[in-house]
């Protein structure tokens, strides 16, 4: 078995992402982490040094409990994971850096224009970063826009998840000619609809992870 630690700032996603691990690789013994209040203390005061040092405190758990790489499910404190990882000596991988890639990708081959979605302006801002670095790769130029869903994490946090997903689905339906669009946090996948330009986290990532353990 290979010991692998997961960090969440939702919950609700951790048999989420302990069924995608596990269907992508079945001799993974997955530890999850869930702290709701690092995204709850990012979006009050964005992400502070209490926030940084409870991330250190977190992924310095993990790799004693073992796990040789952690995925990390939340984008509003990837940046900061990143840092934090590197500081506790633990390999880490943010679950939303496989999209940025693709959707810079997509936008060189064609009109050059992403549009980045979120549910909270907390998010908005590392993802936007993190897909502009990734077309900053590219060729050519690249522009990103970025859009915060107006009431859908006020749905979400109500526990109306069908107003959350509708909200998100007409966001999408209303994006203008752009080649990707990004939903910038793995919460929002569930309000997807069919439209070939949504990229969403949660699966890219999940394999990214797992094909980074086999290497």
């Amino acid at each position: 078995m290979t010991r692998v630690g997961v960090l969440h700032t939702v919950p609700a996603l951790v048999p989420v992402f302990d069924q995608l691990l596990s269907a992508h690789r079945d001799d993974l013994d997955i530890v999850h982490v869930a702290d709701a209040s690092l995204l709850s203390r990012a979006i009050a005061h964005g992400v502070t040094d209490d926030v940084r040092t409870s991330l250190r405190d977190h992924l310095a758990a993990l790799r004693s409990a073992g796990a040789e790489a952690v995925l990390v499910t939340c984008s509003s404190i990837g940046e900061a994971a990143v840092e934090a990882a590197a500081s506790v000596g633990v390999p880490l991988r943010r679950i939303d850096a496989p999209m940025a890639t693709e959707a810079a990708t997509r936008a060189v081959a064609g009109s050059g224009r992403i549009l980045v979605l979120a549910t909270l302006e907390a998010t908005l801002g590392p993802t936007t970063r993190l897909v502009e670095a990734a077309a900053a790769e590219a060729s050519r130029a690249v522009s990103v826009e970025s859009l915060v869903v107006e009431g859908a994490a006020a749905a979400r946090g109500g526990g109306d998840t069908e107003a959350h997903d509708a909200l998100i689905a007409a966001a999408i339906t209303e994006a203008g000619d752009v080649d990707a669009i990004v939903l910038a946090q793995a919460s929002m996948a569930s309000g997807a609809n069919h439209d070939p330009r949504v990229l969403t986290s949660p699966e890219s990532g999940a394999v990214a992870f797992v094909e980074a353990l086999q290497r």
